[in-house]
């Protein structure tokens, strides 16, 4: 994913919400893939957190906020499965909305011939001046997510520090 957008500069955090990566039932690549390409777009981004569902999504989500990121994606968690709550542990910790793109990231796993992208509840806000996107768990979700945001996220971020749009 290099060659991308320029976000020199930003720091990003990312936590990975699986009960299975977590448990190390199979190796996390969907923080793997969000960490590669935004390392290659330049951005100040450590390994993601890996946590179960539940209650640890909520605690590691506010820790990120905590240290103060441009940007903080999860992957995972974003699903109907019961224990799918990473859309739940995000608005709480949201000021605003921001629908738009959670949309065009559903709507881009259609348009790849992916018709469950729909089924995907991930938000999208912000949470002071920390942009906050739910990526999808699975690779392919995550790669068309990527593409999204690849597009907006500098006008995006450059909007949340107070720059005009």
């Amino acid at each position: 994913m290099s060659g991308g957008p320029d976000l020199a500069g930003r720091r990003v955090a990312v936590v990975t919400c699986s009960t299975r990566a977590a448990a190390g039932v199979y190796p996390d690549r969907g923080g793997a893939l969000i960490v590669e390409a935004l390392r290659g777009w330049g951005a100040s981004v450590d390994d993601p957190v890996v946590v179960p569902d539940g209650p640890a999504v909520a605690a590691a989500l506010a820790e990120a906020l905590a240290s103060g990121p441009d940007l903080l994606l999860t992957t995972g968690g974003t699903g109907l499965t019961p224990t799918d709550g990473t859309p739940e542990a995000t608005r709480a910790l949201l000021d605003r909305e921001v629908p738009g793109l959670a949309e065009a990231v559903r709507a881009r796993g259609v348009a790849q011939g992916v018709p469950t992208a729909v089924l995907s509840r991930g938000l999208a806000g912000l949470a002071g001046r920390t942009l906050v996107v739910n990526l999808p768990g699975s690779s392919g979700g995550v790669k068309d997510a990527l593409a999204v945001l690849a597009e907006v996220l500098p006008h995006a971020l450059d909007q949340v520090a107070g720059g005009d749009h």
